[in-house]
């Protein structure tokens, strides 16, 4: 369950919501990212949800339900999670990322159907969904991925899906004015966040100033800060 926003107006203003059970998970800020590592039990601390100094915020929540259409089948295909890692860590350009997924298969784990959302410095979106395809948008004035997939919409029900926190978040951002900002995302965040599935991290990513802006486990009031070299 995860709640990811893009909001493009007077400034590119992102927003995530990693709801986790059961999951150790540390926030990390660098000179030239923040980002949000899950401690996996074969990998160590993985660097999987966040935003770089490019500009590039990356957002990785699960698909509910699951589809076995994303599980691995051959080697030709890429794997989401390395796709992510790449974009947040620089190794690979945001653009170099639409490219590969536009010529490519793309996977996730065996089991779990990982989906994507990803932005760049000008606003630009890529939603990601293994195994049913891609979606590019172009500086969207606005973007909203839960825990559906956006190719088969309520046609699949699960408790997870996050359909009300999908529509409740399109409509505070479709209402919003013109200098929409980081309090103003934050108040989308607080309106989507989780408790059985409890709301781990919130973090607000101002494009536009590179700083990232973040809290944990709902505490609004103790929100942190930390700003990242152009």
């Amino acid at each position: 369950m995860c709640t990811s926003i893009v909001s493009n107006r007077d400034k590119t203003i992102i927003g995530w919501n990693l709801d986790i059970l059961d999951m150790e998970h540390k926030v990390v800020a660098e000179d030239d990212r923040v980002y949000i590592a899950i401690n996996d039990k074969t990998e160590g601390w993985m660097p999987l949800f966040g935003a770089n100094s490019r500009g590039d915020f990356v957002a990785m929540p699960t698909c509910w339900p699951y589809d076995n259409r994303s599980d691995p089948s051959s080697a030709d295909e890429l794997n989401i999670i390395m796709l992510d890692i790449d974009l947040l860590l620089g190794k690979k350009t945001f653009e170099e990322i639409r490219q590969l997924v536009q010529a490519n298969p793309v996977c996730s784990v065996p089991g779990v159907t990982f989906q994507a959302q990803l932005s760049d410095a000008e606003g630009n979106v890529l939603q990601i969904i293994p195994g049913q395809g891609f979606n590019y948008l172009t500086r969207p004035v606005c973007s909203v991925l839960t825990n559906f997939s956006p190719f088969k919409g309520d046609s699949e029900k699960h408790p997870w899906m996050g359909l009300d926190r999908y529509e409740k978040a399109m409509k505070m951002l479709s209402d919003a004015s013109a200098d929409f900002g980081v309090g103003d995302c934050f108040e989308i965040l607080k309106s989507t966040a989780q408790t059985v599935c409890p709301t781990a991290v919130s973090m607000v990513f101002d494009v536009t100033d590179r700083t990232v802006y973040w809290c944990e486990n709902r505490e609004w009031d103790k929100v942190q800060l930390k700003s990242l070299g152009k």
